[in-house]
């Protein structure tokens, strides 16, 4: 009896590859292994074809020609830092950035002999008068990491262009959906994919998206010489994630949108720190350039004692406590006035409420917030504040 003919495997799910040594056919292709890259395969630290695949479809997604995939997203910060910066150079950063850039700029890269200077993170061509001759590269971030101040990152990569300087953006808040750094200017655009592209709050992971030849050679060699390997199971995790990513997002932005709307009109909050909306400072900025809206943002509330801060948080219960942002679940968190005095170019010296809203039900987060609000006001009432009641 003759068998069937074994017919070829198909799935709606991509193969995840797992390697640590590649090997070669022939003593020559060893020999020569390290021509194979950026794009090929020479050992795991820089990929397998699960890696190769979703690097694809994210510059797809920013309009790239070129990705490297990192273990996360302040992995993917330092690895553009680290390829291009080097002793002697001036870095110019937002001094809105993403904390842990911060403090690698000043435990490390100062150490280093590189030469850190922090800009307002509201600026526009005026950053001109920041550069000097050995500025290597501008870091941008907008909206910034806390208090969502909008920068005119075309205006910002015009001048940098004008004088040979690199520029880098962290474009996580936006995501490629919203805003395509590559398309106005910006050199590498830096995804912390740990949020919103993969959108579950299982995995860490990050990505560089570029369209000069060059810049990928170097970032893939950084990434196989710092050792920046990416686990193959986070990189299909992202790329399920990439499936839903625009249903998510367009769900999520409503909802923020919604909320945020709602908390500007409650007595206890002194202001809201969204770019989409109208009242923000940075919304022309944002209606001109973006698309949509991240799914975080911040409040500030009417000044009261630690105290009332840990009873707001204390009375959420469809909220969780943490730090990130992007998933399908909503945070909350809290960043106090110490650490808005410690920045330059601060925009508040009040503590700041960060929310990450997720996929519940409007009418429960809202719920919830109120709950939280009613527990602070209550702290206030007894405390002696002055307030104006609910």
């Amino acid at each position: 009896m003759v068998p069937p003919k074994q017919q070829p495997f198909r799935s709606l799910s991509p193969a995840v590859w797992r390697a640590s040594t590649v090997v070669f056919d022939s003593l020559d292709e060893f020999a020569r292994r390290k021509e194979r890259q950026p794009d090929g395969y020479s050992y795991g630290v820089t990929g397998t074809p699960t890696a190769r695949e979703l690097e694809r479809q994210i510059a797809a997604l920013e309009g790239a020609a070129h990705c490297v995939v990192t273990p996360s997203g302040q992995s993917a910060l330092l690895t553009s830092l680290m390829g291009f910066v080097r002793a002697g150079d001036h870095l110019l950063i937002s001094a809105a950035c993403y904390t842990p850039m911060k403090i690698l700029a000043e435990k490390w890269l100062i150490n280093f002999g590189v030469h850190v200077e922090y800009y307002p993170p509201t600026m526009g061509a005026e950053i001109e008068t920041y550069l000097r001759p050995n500025t290597k590269m501008i870091c941008l971030e907008s909206p910034g990491t806390i208090t969502m101040e909008m920068q005119d990152v075309p205006a910002i990569t015009a001048v940098a262009r004008r004088h040979g300087v690199m520029t880098m953006m962290d474009n996580t808040w936006a995501s490629p959906l919203a805003f395509k750094p590559l398309q106005h200017g910006v050199d590498l655009s830096i995804e912390a994919a740990t949020k919103v592209l993969g959108g579950h709050s299982d995995l860490l992971l990050g990505a560089i998206s570029m369209n000069d030849y060059s810049y990928y050679e170097v970032l893939r060699e950084t990434q196989s010489v710092f050792g920046q390997q990416t686990s193959p199971d986070d990189c299909f995790l992202v790329l399920r994630g990439l499936k839903t990513l625009k249903v998510r997002f367009a769900a999520q932005g409503a909802t923020t949108i919604n909320i945020a709307e709602q908390l500007e009109l409650h007595p206890l909050v002194q202001t809201v720190l969204l770019p989409a909306l109208p009242s923000d400072a940075g919304h022309d900025i944002w209606k001109r350039d973006f698309s949509g809206t991240g799914c975080l943002f911040s409040v500030i509330l009417t000044p009261a004692p630690d105290e009332a801060y840990a009873a707001f948080f204390d009375a959420l219960r469809v909220f969780s406590i943490g730090a990130s942002s992007g998933g399908v679940d909503s945070l909350a968190a809290f960043y106090p006035a110490a650490l808005q005095a410690e920045r330059l170019f601060a925009f508040t010296d009040q503590p700041v409420v960060r929310l990450s809203i997720g996929l519940e039900d409007v009418d429960e987060l809202m719920a919830d917030l109120h709950n939280g609000l009613h527990a602070f006001e209550k702290v206030l009432n007894r405390t002696g504040c002055i307030t104006w009641g609910l």
